[in-house]
Protein backbone atom coordinates (compact mmCIF):
# COMPACT_ATOMS: atom_id res chain seq x y z
CA UNK A 1 0.00 0.00 0.00
CA UNK A 2 1.54 3.60 -0.80
CA UNK A 3 0.07 6.59 0.18
CA UNK A 4 1.47 9.78 -1.21
CA UNK A 5 1.11 12.95 0.88
CA UNK A 6 1.33 16.35 1.45
CA UNK A 7 0.38 18.77 4.25
CA UNK A 8 -2.33 16.01 4.25
CA UNK A 9 -2.87 15.87 8.62
CA UNK A 10 -6.71 16.19 8.45
CA UNK A 11 -6.78 13.14 6.44
CA UNK A 12 -4.02 10.90 6.51
CA UNK A 13 -4.80 8.58 9.47
CA UNK A 14 -8.35 7.45 8.27
CA UNK A 15 -6.01 6.88 4.75
CA UNK A 16 -4.39 4.36 7.20
CA UNK A 17 -7.00 3.27 8.97
CA UNK A 18 -8.73 1.89 5.89
CA UNK A 19 -5.95 0.25 4.64
CA UNK A 20 -5.40 -2.21 7.80
CA UNK A 21 -5.44 -5.93 6.89
CA UNK A 22 -3.19 -9.05 7.32
CA UNK A 23 -0.34 -9.02 6.12
CA UNK A 24 -0.69 -5.58 4.82
CA UNK A 25 2.21 -3.28 4.55
CA UNK A 26 1.13 0.48 4.57
CA UNK A 27 3.62 3.04 3.41
CA UNK A 28 3.36 6.73 3.34
CA UNK A 29 5.08 8.82 1.38
CA UNK A 30 5.69 12.37 2.82
CA UNK A 31 6.36 14.84 0.25
CA UNK A 32 7.27 18.07 2.45
CA UNK A 33 4.32 18.49 4.91
CA UNK A 34 4.72 21.56 6.62
CA UNK A 35 2.13 20.52 9.06
CA UNK A 36 1.39 17.39 11.08
CA UNK A 37 1.52 14.81 8.37
CA UNK A 38 4.64 12.50 9.20
CA UNK A 39 4.07 12.22 12.74
CA UNK A 40 0.29 11.20 12.30
CA UNK A 41 1.22 8.68 9.63
CA UNK A 42 3.72 7.12 11.78
CA UNK A 43 1.70 6.96 14.99
CA UNK A 44 -0.79 5.41 12.79
CA UNK A 45 1.43 1.99 12.27
CA UNK A 46 2.40 3.46 9.27
CA UNK A 47 6.33 3.36 7.53
CA UNK A 48 6.85 6.72 6.48
CA UNK A 49 9.23 7.69 3.65
CA UNK A 50 10.21 10.88 2.29
CA UNK A 51 10.46 12.37 -1.65
CA UNK A 52 10.27 15.12 -2.95
CA UNK A 53 6.57 16.53 -3.44
CA UNK A 54 4.87 15.61 -6.80
CA UNK A 55 3.02 12.19 -7.18
CA UNK A 56 4.45 10.72 -9.56
CA UNK A 57 7.53 10.79 -7.84
CA UNK A 58 6.06 10.27 -4.56
CA UNK A 59 4.43 7.18 -5.47
CA UNK A 60 7.73 5.82 -7.46
CA UNK A 61 9.66 5.86 -4.10
CA UNK A 62 6.77 4.69 -2.46
CA UNK A 63 6.96 1.49 -4.87
CA UNK A 64 10.65 1.34 -4.72
CA UNK A 65 10.34 1.11 -0.97
CA UNK A 66 7.75 -1.33 -0.32
CA UNK A 67 7.95 -5.57 -0.22
CA UNK A 68 4.22 -6.92 -1.80
CA UNK A 69 3.73 -8.80 -4.88
CA UNK A 70 0.90 -6.36 -5.50
CA UNK A 71 1.01 -2.41 -5.11
CA UNK A 72 -2.29 -0.58 -4.42
CA UNK A 73 -1.63 3.10 -5.07
CA UNK A 74 -4.28 5.30 -2.57
CA UNK A 75 -4.80 8.75 -2.41
CA UNK A 76 -4.45 10.28 1.19
CA UNK A 77 -8.30 11.55 1.34
CA UNK A 78 -9.28 8.24 -0.54
CA UNK A 79 -11.20 5.39 2.29
CA UNK A 80 -10.65 1.68 0.91
CA UNK A 81 -13.88 -0.60 1.81
CA UNK A 82 -14.00 -3.10 3.71
CA UNK A 83 -12.63 -6.56 2.44
CA UNK A 84 -10.86 -5.03 -0.39
CA UNK A 85 -7.86 -6.99 0.43
CA UNK A 86 -9.84 -10.18 -0.65
CA UNK A 87 -11.31 -8.54 -3.66
CA UNK A 88 -8.10 -8.03 -4.94
CA UNK A 89 -6.77 -11.30 -4.24
CA UNK A 90 -9.53 -12.75 -5.59
CA UNK A 91 -9.13 -10.56 -9.08
CA UNK A 92 -5.52 -11.68 -8.90
CA UNK A 93 -6.26 -14.98 -8.76
CA UNK A 94 -6.78 -14.90 -12.64
CA UNK A 95 -3.27 -15.09 -13.73
CA UNK A 96 -4.44 -12.75 -17.04
CA UNK A 97 -5.27 -9.80 -14.60
CA UNK A 98 -2.23 -7.25 -14.41
CA UNK A 99 -4.04 -5.10 -11.92
CA UNK A 100 -7.41 -2.90 -11.53
CA UNK A 101 -9.52 -0.83 -9.77
CA UNK A 102 -12.14 0.00 -7.77
CA UNK A 103 -15.42 1.96 -8.23
CA UNK A 104 -15.63 5.42 -6.66
CA UNK A 105 -18.12 7.57 -4.69
CA UNK A 106 -17.67 10.32 -2.80
CA UNK A 107 -18.34 11.22 0.86
CA UNK A 108 -20.96 13.48 0.42
CA UNK A 109 -24.70 12.95 -0.73
CA UNK A 110 -25.74 15.91 -3.59
CA UNK A 111 -27.06 15.17 -7.20
CA UNK A 112 -23.86 16.82 -8.97
CA UNK A 113 -21.82 14.60 -7.48
CA UNK A 114 -24.01 11.72 -8.00
CA UNK A 115 -23.68 12.56 -11.56
CA UNK A 116 -19.94 12.93 -11.63
CA UNK A 117 -20.09 9.52 -10.25
CA UNK A 118 -22.28 7.81 -12.80
CA UNK A 119 -20.15 9.67 -15.52
CA UNK A 120 -16.80 8.01 -14.04
CA UNK A 121 -18.65 4.86 -14.20
CA UNK A 122 -19.48 5.46 -18.02
CA UNK A 123 -15.90 6.53 -18.61
CA UNK A 124 -14.75 2.70 -17.17
CA UNK A 125 -17.38 0.68 -18.52
CA UNK A 126 -16.67 2.34 -22.44
CA UNK A 127 -13.23 3.21 -22.57
CA UNK A 128 -11.43 1.04 -19.25
CA UNK A 129 -10.02 4.19 -17.77
CA UNK A 130 -10.65 4.18 -14.16
CA UNK A 131 -8.51 7.05 -12.33
CA UNK A 132 -6.10 7.46 -9.85
CA UNK A 133 -8.74 8.33 -6.88
CA UNK A 134 -10.29 4.52 -7.57
CA UNK A 135 -7.12 2.85 -6.03
CA UNK A 136 -5.70 1.54 -8.42
CA UNK A 137 -3.52 -1.43 -8.38
CA UNK A 138 -1.03 -3.19 -9.95
CA UNK A 139 1.54 -6.62 -9.79
CA UNK A 140 5.02 -5.68 -9.03
CA UNK A 141 6.17 -7.56 -11.73
CA UNK A 142 3.95 -5.57 -13.96
CA UNK A 143 5.04 -2.33 -13.06
CA UNK A 144 8.88 -3.68 -13.39
CA UNK A 145 7.70 -4.53 -16.49
CA UNK A 146 6.16 -1.28 -17.89
CA UNK A 147 9.11 0.73 -16.20
CA UNK A 148 7.73 1.92 -12.72
CA UNK A 149 5.51 4.88 -12.78
CA UNK A 150 5.18 7.18 -15.14
CA UNK A 151 7.57 9.74 -14.52
CA UNK A 152 5.22 12.78 -15.25
CA UNK A 153 4.22 16.32 -13.68
CA UNK A 154 0.00 15.02 -14.35
CA UNK A 155 -2.08 12.31 -15.07
CA UNK A 156 0.69 9.90 -14.53
CA UNK A 157 -2.53 7.34 -13.56
CA UNK A 158 -4.20 7.30 -16.70
CA UNK A 159 -0.38 6.50 -18.41
CA UNK A 160 -0.13 3.44 -15.96
CA UNK A 161 -3.62 2.20 -16.56
CA UNK A 162 -2.70 2.31 -20.30
CA UNK A 163 0.51 0.84 -20.11
CA UNK A 164 -1.10 -1.85 -17.88
CA UNK A 165 -3.90 -2.50 -19.80
CA UNK A 166 -0.93 -3.59 -22.75
CA UNK A 167 0.36 -6.51 -20.80
CA UNK A 168 -3.06 -8.00 -19.70
CA UNK A 169 -6.19 -7.75 -18.27
CA UNK A 170 -7.84 -4.76 -15.90
CA UNK A 171 -10.01 -6.33 -12.92
CA UNK A 172 -12.52 -3.69 -12.59
CA UNK A 173 -13.88 -4.39 -8.89
CA UNK A 174 -17.70 -3.96 -7.92
CA UNK A 175 -16.43 -2.69 -4.38
CA UNK A 176 -16.25 1.35 -4.33
CA UNK A 177 -13.99 3.33 -2.03
CA UNK A 178 -14.88 6.48 -0.92
CA UNK A 179 -13.21 9.73 -1.80
CA UNK A 180 -13.65 12.99 -0.92
CA UNK A 181 -14.83 15.71 -2.79
CA UNK A 182 -13.24 18.59 -1.82
CA UNK A 183 -11.72 19.68 -4.86
CA UNK A 184 -15.19 20.18 -6.18
CA UNK A 185 -16.19 21.99 -3.46
CA UNK A 186 -13.15 24.16 -3.45
CA UNK A 187 -13.72 24.93 -7.40
CA UNK A 188 -17.47 24.23 -7.95
CA UNK A 189 -18.60 20.64 -9.51
CA UNK A 190 -19.02 22.04 -12.69
CA UNK A 191 -15.76 23.75 -13.25
CA UNK A 192 -13.76 21.14 -11.54
CA UNK A 193 -15.59 18.41 -14.05
CA UNK A 194 -14.77 20.68 -16.98
CA UNK A 195 -10.71 21.16 -16.24
CA UNK A 196 -10.58 17.05 -15.65
CA UNK A 197 -12.39 16.22 -18.83
CA UNK A 198 -10.00 19.13 -20.50
CA UNK A 199 -6.90 17.65 -19.29
CA UNK A 200 -8.08 13.62 -20.38
CA UNK A 201 -8.62 15.31 -23.84
CA UNK A 202 -4.72 16.91 -23.96
CA UNK A 203 -3.79 13.57 -22.57
CA UNK A 204 -5.71 11.52 -25.14
CA UNK A 205 -4.20 14.22 -27.68
CA UNK A 206 -0.70 13.92 -26.33
CA UNK A 207 -0.44 17.47 -25.25
CA UNK A 208 3.03 18.61 -23.67
CA UNK A 209 2.26 17.51 -20.13
CA UNK A 210 3.92 20.29 -18.57
CA UNK A 211 2.29 22.70 -20.07
CA UNK A 212 -0.89 20.68 -19.52
CA UNK A 213 -0.01 20.64 -15.43
CA UNK A 214 0.88 24.50 -15.68
CA UNK A 215 -2.56 25.41 -16.55
CA UNK A 216 -4.21 22.79 -14.72
CA UNK A 217 -2.75 23.46 -11.13
CA UNK A 218 -2.73 27.25 -11.68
Amino acid sequence: MVIPALNEANRIVGAIESARAPDAEVLVVDGGSRDATRELAATAGARVVSSPAGRAQQLAAGVRASCGDAIVLLHADTRLPAGFDQAIAGALEDARTVGGAFGMRFDEADWALRIIEWGARLRVALFGLPYGDQALFVRRQTLEAIGGIPPTPIMEDLDLVKAMRGRGRLALLELSVTTSARRYRARGVARTWFRNALAAVAWRLDFDRRRVADWYYR
